[in-house]
């Protein structure tokens, strides 16, 4: 991995880090070391690393801002590459929006619901950046990125580039095609949103916004929601009613506010938060006969 390191240097892709924690660059402050940790200065930077990733024969891992994310106390072998800085431009040509991955959906929200633009009040407190919420369908409030979204740039593992229409990510619930069928990176977005009163957009925006504030924990550090709804069953409501809220092992605790969250009591480690996750799967399968699976990634081994 040295060489691999030194490569990467060489080549001035960006900030290029060895050993790198990941609880650093997670919402939920947990995650071992990341053997390489490279933050691309843009797109070519980004293309250049991957380059000399597979010329290195080298694993590797692209995370945002860390949301939906639990990396293990091991830490992450290889590189992780971070979108961030550098890919997060934002170029407006009347309502159609083109943003970079690693522009953070919540400032984008902002942004443009300051300018009358309506589409994106639902990603009001999302934590993520807009590659994450490509990847993922991201959602809130009845709405999510495939009302939105009209074609996205994608890198894929060979190197090859393409972009994809909104059909073509073949959305569902949190899910698109770059998840399994066609794994690839989100570069960036054309977004088509509509114009409105500016007044409006921002009173929708504030009321989604207190809603989060009003009933999840964003006080501690967390990484979201961490199971899918099981539908027409909501996650945080059979927690909830099999009376796991404030349930605690190790520094992992069910949010009081909100049965779908895991928050970061102090001193968490993963360990504890998979632990935590396995035990609640379990009693929920017990008393519902209802199997819920995670919405949060988990990456790494312990």
């Amino acid at each position: 991995m040295k060489s691999l390191l030194t490569k990467l240097v060489e080549a001035e892709v960006g900030k290029v880090i060895e050993n790198e924690p990941l609880a650093h660059h997670t919402t939920i402050k947990i995650g071992g070391p990341a053997e390489i940790f490279v933050e691309p200065k843009n797109i070519e930077s980004l293309k250049r690393t991957l380059t000399i990733v597979r010329e290195h024969d080298a694993s590797f891992r692209v995370i945002g801002r860390g949301s939906n994310l639990l990396v293990s106390d091991e830490g992450m072998k290889g590189v992780v590459i971070k979108l961030g800085q550098g890919l997060d431009d934002l170029e407006m040509d009347g309502d159609v929006i083109t943003v970079g991955a690693g522009y953070s959906l919540v400032k984008l929200a902002t942004v443009l619901s300051r300018q009358g633009f309506s589409g994106l009040e639902f990603a009001a407190g999302i934590p993520g950046s807009l590659g994450g919420a490509v990847y993922m369908n991201a959602g809130a409030h009845r709405s999510d990125m495939s009302n939105i979204l009209v074609k996205a740039h994608i890198l894929f593992e060979d190197g090859t580039t393409e972009w994809l229409t909104n059909e073509q990510m073949e959305y569902s619930y949190r899910t698109s095609i770059l998840q399994k069928k066609r794994p690839g990176i989100c570069l960036e977005a054309v977004l088509k949103l509509s114009q409105a009163k500016k007044e409006d957009v921002l009173a929708v925006l504030k009321q989604n916004k207190d809603y989060r504030r009003d009933t999840q924990p964003w006080n501690y550090p967390c990484a979201g929601s961490i199971f899918r709804n099981p539908l027409p069953n909501y996650a945080g409501q059979l927690v909830e009613e099999a009376g796991l809220k404030g349930y605690q092992i190790g520094g992992a605790k069910v949010s009081d506010m909100h049965g779908n969250f895991i928050v970061n009591a102090g001193g968490a480690k993963a360990k504890d938060v998979l632990d935590l996750i396995e035990y609640i799967k379990k009693e929920i399968l017990e008393k519902y006969d209802i199997t819920i699976e995670t919405e949060v990634e988990i990456i790494g081994s312990n």
